[in-house]
C-alpha cells in the first residue's frame, strides 16, 4: 500500500513559477512509476508528466514539454513537478500517481495509487 499526499498548489500569475510534491508513505517509491496528472474543472484527468524507475526516462505532455519536470528524490519518497511559464491553461486540480508495475505511463489507468490531489490555479 502507497499513500500518496500533494503539497505545494495554490495561486500565481501567469508566467509565474511553482513546484508542487507528493510526499510518499508505506512503500519506497524508488521501484515505483511515478506519474502527474491534471484534471480542469469539467474534464477527464490527463497525462502531465511521469518518471519511470526502470530506465529512469521522464516524460511529459507535448503541452508542458520545456516548461515542467518531474524529478523523484528517492532519499525524500518524495515527488516534484516543478512548473515555469505557467499559464491560465495550466489551471487544474494536480494528481501524484504510482504504480509497481513499469510499463505505460500515459493514462490514468496505468497507474494504481493516487493522491487527493491539489489546486494549482494560473491567473491571467
Amino acid at each position: 500500500q502507497v499513500h500518496l499526499v500533494e503539497s505545494g498548489g495554490g495561486m500565481v500569475q501567469a508566467g509565474g513559477s511553482l513546484r508542487i510534491s507528493c510526499a510518499a508513505s508505506g512503500r519506497h517509491i524508488s521501484r515505483y512509476d511515478m506519474g502527474w496528472f491534471g484534471q480542469a474543472h469539467g474534464k477527464l484527468r490527463e497525462f502531465v508528466a511521469a518518471t519511470r524507475w526502470t530506465g529512469g526516462g521522464n516524460y511529459y505532455a507535448n503541452s508542458v514539454k520545456g516548461r515542467f519536470t518531474i524529478s523523484k528524490d528517492n532519499a525524500k519518497n518524495t515527488v516534484y513537478l516543478q512548473m515555469i511559464s505557467l499559464h491560465p491553461e495550466d489551471t487544474a486540480f494536480y494528481y501524484c500517481a504510482a504504480d509497481p508495475d513499469s510499463g505505460y505511463y500515459n493514462r490514468p489507468s496505468d497507474f494504481f495509487y493516487w493522491g487527493q490531489g491539489t489546486q494549482v490555479t494560473v491567473s491571467s
